[in-house]
């Protein structure tokens, strides 16, 4: 994956392009090697699945399939490498940065993963980081964000929701994600996986009453900048805090 940097430069016109439009409908976009439908990933009876133990730290944290891609206006920017763009770590490159290893969903546009290896469990505190590519800007003193609506499925057909205050500036947008700055990347090994190191924005299971996740939903809010083929939620990554491995379970 990429790891170029943007400029500070780049950084303000693509924040000041990233305006109004008119949205269009959103079409699928296709997705290589996808995997089972979700219909197919529904667990069977709990009773005979076999009992695992957690994991901490997992070997794989990050998405292994995409799902489902659905762009809205404004997408784009990072079509040429999906879907490997959004699987694996973040490329982050600090505070005052934002990273071009990302696909842009557009107004609304959604997407959802999957993890094939190791599931998001419910333990202390954050579970699961979203990475988008939020960056701090000296002249306002404030981070430049683009929200984007959480939500986690252990089966692909029932979702649970992280509300998300897409529109409170000045509270910070909580529950959303692409709001701090995103640190971690292979090359400073900066962990992507320690919610104190790594930026990013995370969520608890227990928020919403689920114990395990296989899928994660993320959609575009419908309220950040949209302009030229970079418009709304950029992606970045996402990767498992507490999880569970998935090996010897049934599918």
């Amino acid at each position: 994956m990429s790891a170029r940097f943007w400029s500070t430069a780049l950084v303000a016109l693509v924040g000041l392009t990233a305006c109004g439009g008119e949205p269009e409908e959103n079409a699928p976009v296709p997705v290589t090697d996808p995997g089972r439908e979700p219909e197919d990933e529904r667990p069977t009876d709990d009773s005979t699945e076999p009992v695992v133990d957690p994991v901490t730290d997992p070997a794989d944290p990050y998405a292994d399939e995409v799902v489902s891609f659905t762009p809205g206006f404004g997408a784009g920017f990072g079509q040429d490498r999906f879907p490997s763009v959004v699987l694996g770590a973040p490329v982050g490159v600090g505070p005052d940065q934002g990273s071009l290893d990302v696909l842009s969903l557009g107004r609304s546009g959604s997407i959802v993963l999957r993890f094939t290896d190791t599931a998001v469990m419910d333990g202390p505190g954050v579970d699961l980081l979203v990475f988008e590519n939020a960056f701090y800007v000296v002249t306002t003193g404030l981070n430049f964000t683009e929200r984007g609506v959480v939500a986690v499925s252990d089966d692909g057909v029932t979702w649970h929701e992280f509300p998300c205050a897409f529109a409170n500036a000045a509270g910070g947008y909580p529950g959303c994600a692409g709001v701090h700055t995103v640190q971690a990347n292979p090359a400073n090994g900066v962990s992507a996986t320690d919610p104190a190191v790594a930026g990013g924005d995370g969520f608890d299971l227990a928020t919403v009453g689920l114990s395990r996740a296989r899928y994660v939903r993320i959609r575009d809010s419908g309220n950040n900048g949209y302009g030229g083929t970079s418009g709304g939620f950029d992606l970045d990554a996402v990767a498992v805090v507490n999880g569970v491995s998935l090996q010897g379970t049934t599918p």
